[in-house]
This record gives C-alpha cells, sequence and structure tokens, in this order.
C-alpha cells in the first residue's frame, strides 16, 4: 500500500477536471483497507472515495485523503434451481459486471447495462435505467467502517433504498467504504421490456422474442445514441434527477404544457422528465464558455475541455434557476459535488 504525495486526479475522474489530491492511496484488497481504516485514524481526515469517478464534479483540489477503490473481482457465493448469487468486488467496472452476467445467462442487470462506474457506487444511488433499479436484485453488501476496519454487512432493508437513495447518502455517509456487492439473479430471466425505448430498439432490429442480450444491446444503442462518450467528453451522464412533483401540481402543468413529459411515482406523486424540463427552457446544445448542455440530451452538462469545477456547477445553478422559474419545480443534482 503506497500513500502517494500531490496527486492529480484529471484522468481519475469522468468529467476530465484538474484536481489535485493531497493525499493518494491505491486500494487493491479488502485486507489493504481494512489496515488502512485502523492504523490511519481517517475518521479524523477529509476523504474522498474514487471508484470509476463517474458521478462526481470536482470544484476544488482535495485538501485530504482520496482512496481509489480497485479491487477485483466476481465469483458465484450461492445457487439453486432457479437463482444465483453473484458476489462482485467494489473496483469492478458496473458494465463489465453487466456483460459477465449475460454471458452466463443471468438475468437481472441487463436493464443497467452501460451506465458509467463501478460496482461499490452502485448501491449508493441506486442505480437505475430503463423501467429497473439496483434494488430489484440487491441481496447485500460488505462494508469496511471507516472508523476503525471492521467489516460490516448490509441487506437490502437496511440500505433504505429509494429513488437514486440510500443509507450510504444519509446517515451512513462518510462512515462505510463498500468493498463488495451481491445480486440475486434470475437463472430462468423475466424481462423488463416494458420502458418504450426498448420496445421500439428491439422492433427496430426486428426481435420478437428477446433474450437478456438483446435487451442489454437495445439498452446500449438508445444510450449509445443519446449520451457522449466520457473519454470523448468529458461527463458525468445525467447532471440532475427526474423530480417527483405531486400530481395535482402535474396535471396543473400539463394543462399550460401539453407535451409536459411524467411517469408515475409515489401513491400521488409523479416523477418528471428533468431532460425535458431542461430542454424546453433552451439549453439543449447550448454551450457557455467551456461547458454546455449536450445537443443530444440537455440532462448531460459537458466538458468541451478546459472546464473548471466552478465553471460546470455555475451553469447547473443557472438551469436550475431556469427550470423553477419556468415550471415552479425545483431540479436536483445527482452527481456528487466536492
Amino acid at each position: 500500500m503506497n500513500i502517494q504525495q500531490h496527486v492529480s486526479l484529471k484522468t481519475l475522474n469522468t468529467f476530465g477536471i484538474d484536481a489535485i489530491a493531497s493525499e493518494f492511496v491505491d486500494i487493491h484488497t479488502k485486507e489493504e483497507l481494512m489496515v488502512l481504516c485502523s492504523n490511519f485514524n481517517l475518521a479524523e481526515r477529509n476523504l474522498l472515495v474514487l471508484g470509476g469517478g463517474s458521478n462526481v464534479l470536482l470544484t476544488r483540489n482535495v485538501a485530504g485523503m482520496v482512496i481509489k477503490i480497485s479491487i477485483k473481482g466476481i465469483s458465484i457465493v450461492d445457487e439453486t434451481n432457479d437463482h444465483v448469487w453473484v458476489k462482485a468486488n467494489a473496483g469492478e467496472v458496473w458494465h463489465d459486471l453487466v456483460l459477465w452476467t449475460i454471458a452466463h445467462g443471468y438475468g437481472g442487470l441487463e436493464n443497467l447495462s452501460l451506465i458509467p462506474g463501478c460496482v461499490g457506487a452502485a448501491p449508493m444511488q441506486n442505480i437505475g435505467a430503463y423501467g429497473v433499479e439496483l434494488k430489484n436484485t440487491f441481496h447485500e453488501l460488505e462494508a469496511v467502517a471507516i472508523s476503525d476496519g471492521t467489516v460490516h454487512s448490509f441487506t437490502n432493508e437496511q440500505c433504505r433504498f429509494g429513488y437514486r437513495e440510500s443509507i450510504f447518502k444519509q446517515e451512513a455517509k462518510g462512515k462505510y467504504i463498500i468493498t463488495a456487492v451481491v445480486f440475486k439473479l434470475n437463472k430462468h430471466p423475466q424481462l423488463n421490456t416494458s420502458y418504450g425505448a426498448i420496445q421500439q430498439q428491439l422492433a427496430v432490429s426486428n426481435i420478437t422474442r428477446p433474450t437478456i442480450k438483446d435487451v442489454s444491446d437495445a439498452v446500449i444503442a438508445i444510450r449509445s445514441s443519446k449520451l457522449p462518450n466520457p473519454k470523448v467528453l468529458g461527463n458525468a451522464g445525467s447532471f440532475f434527477k427526474n423530480p417527483e412533483i405531486p400530481t395535482s401540481q402535474f396535471e396543473t402543468l400539463k394543462q399550460q404544457f401539453p407535451e409536459i413529459v411524467g411517469y408515475p411515482a409515489a401513491a400521488g406523486f409523479t416523477k418528471v422528465a428533468a431532460g425535458w424540463l431542461i430542454e424546453q427552457c433552451g439549453w439543449k446544445g447550448k454551450r457557455v464558455g467551456n461547458t454546455g448542455a449536450h445537443k443530444d440530451q440537455a440532462l448531460v452538462l459537458v466538458n468541451y475541455g478546459g472546464a473548471t469545477g466552478d465553471e460546470i456547477i455555475s451553469l447547473a445553478k443557472t438551469i436550475q434557476e431556469s427550470v423553477l422559474q419556468k415550471f415552479g419545480i425545483n431540479i436536483q443534482p445527482e452527481v456528487n459535488v466536492i
């Protein structure tokens, strides 16, 4: 375990922001992390934990320790005739895990194909796409306590998953580092193709009896057509959450804006497409200095090269204000702003 000083994080975040970490350590095993947490009094230090760096916006240098989680490995820990429990370590690339499950014929993660980031970050915000959320297949996770290096397990219920929410963004924030996640997958996949875009993509490919690979390929095609590759154009995917508003408010807005896009949420609430709101405010494809909203998906803020984190957050705040003024809806960032 090598603790380095004054390390650039530019290649470790998908926005490509050049920030400096006072201290940096790359962790490759759970045991290394346990030693680090038990011997270095991390609870008293300023910490930033990175996986793929795909859901973070750095607005400053990190005057503390950055811990990069690079713990690899995928294995089967249990199985029955109908189900298999797959353990993926936190440093695995999320999409690589999805492709592994598809190659083995295990269903449940195919709708979550091509989501950027690593496995360890996935439970923190209960990642979701195309009608599926991580909590649907999540069994349990393993995490190391920052305070003393002890290992703890969290069940689905204990994680208290919500829309882009979990206990790790609330009262357990900054207290644990996730090292592995176990998923309960189906050996006899039950496909979820209810999302309209998936149905359309399957139809384009003349697929009437899709497999999990067909669904994954459809999702990959959809995402690739809408979302810029962070290796080419700096971004963190969807920057804002889709807001949930009272259905009564949605119905009122629908009278004024008949094309507004919404989906049923919790009882009495409707989830509104944040991308549609932002586009209606004229931001789609608009560039401001070195940043802007992407030309194909207004929900994605991008770094055209040389943008600072402050520039991007300034744009985000301006977009928030315009949406609030036009629709009376407060949209919130999905990205973790540092």
